[in-house]
């Protein structure tokens, strides 16, 4: 039986056959297509390796408390109707019932990086509501987190996140990483990381910081109104050495640097593993 299925299994059914298969070593991305999406990683890959840029007068796009769980951040499930997500797939003529799911459309980074923190569950200190939505700062307006995170990148500001313990529990999604990279986030300060997401972090090039033990946010006098200034160092950082931020406010404060390994500070200073890798197959 295992021999007579697999000796025809590239032959398929009847419909499979009638397929039109372009020929080629490469995929032909399709633009039109809203499933499948040729993404943006190595686009600004550049042979030699730059210094990795101080974060400066960085905005903090949220300020979230414990467990934040990788399905806040990169929700699976349904896309909302009048959510970021949403407004793209109309804008293509999709109609609301075609929407599908979240985790149906992985393939698709517009649709991904719309969808991070899209969780309607999501709890930001820096709105009174429940939801996806979040404060621009220098607008004083609020919105969906994605449309911050666009105005932000619009004018060339840096953003980073605020999180309490347990940041990025629950299932290693790859897209929890990837979404806030595409957001434009350049690093996190969190309490405590579940492992997987805190490699993931720096497997796109966001520093993972931590506070240091018995202090967060809200003891700092932190609300993510500030700006928050980082020296990576040009990304020559060290394992588990101290970073200093300084806040618009004035305030202070040492987090412990969570490249965790020498393997993670080559991928910080590459820029992520991706770059990285690409760079390797270059040598």
């Amino acid at each position: 039986m295992f021999t007579a299925t697999y000796n025809n299994i590239l032959k398929g059914s009847e419909n499979w056959q009638k397929l039109q298969a372009p020929e080629g070593s490469l995929y032909e991305w399709d633009d039109a297509s809203t499933y499948i999406h040729n993404p943006p990683f190595f686009q600004k890959v550049t042979n030699d390796l730059k210094a990795i840029p101080s974060i400066k007068d960085a905005h903090c796009l949220i300020n979230m408390g414990d467990s934040i769980t990788t399905d806040h951040i990169s929700p699976a499930g349904k896309i909302a109707k009048n959510s970021p997500a949403a407004r793209y797939l109309e804008e293509r003529g999709i109609k609301a019932v075609d929407f599908n799911s979240y985790g149906s459309r992985r393939g698709n980074d517009e649709i991904m990086a719309r969808g991070t923190f899209a969780n309607v569950r999501l709890i930001n200190k820096m709105v009174s509501k429940v939801g996806p939505t979040t404060v621009h700062i220098p607008s004083g307006k609020e919105m969906a987190i994605f449309d911050a995170a666009a105005e932000y990148q619009k004018a060339g500001q840096d953003t980073i996140l605020l999180a309490g313990k347990e940041y990025g529990s629950g299932s290693s999604r790859d897209w929890a990483a990837k979404g806030p990279f595409l957001q434009g986030v350049k690093a996190v300060i969190a309490e405590s990381y579940e492992r997987i997401h805190r490699s993931n972090l720096v497997g796109m090039g966001i520093l993972p910081l931590q506070f240091k033990n018995g202090e967060n946010a809200d003891k700092h006098g932190l609300d993510g109104t500030e700006t928050f200034n980082i020296d990576t160092q040009g990304g020559d950082l060290q394992v588990g050495q101290d970073v200093v931020v300084t806040t618009s406010t004035g305030k202070t404060l040492t987090v412990l640097c969570r490249l965790d390994t020498d393997p993670e500070i080559n991928y910080f200073k590459n820029g992520g593993i991706l770059n990285y890798v690409l760079r390797k197959l270059k040598d």
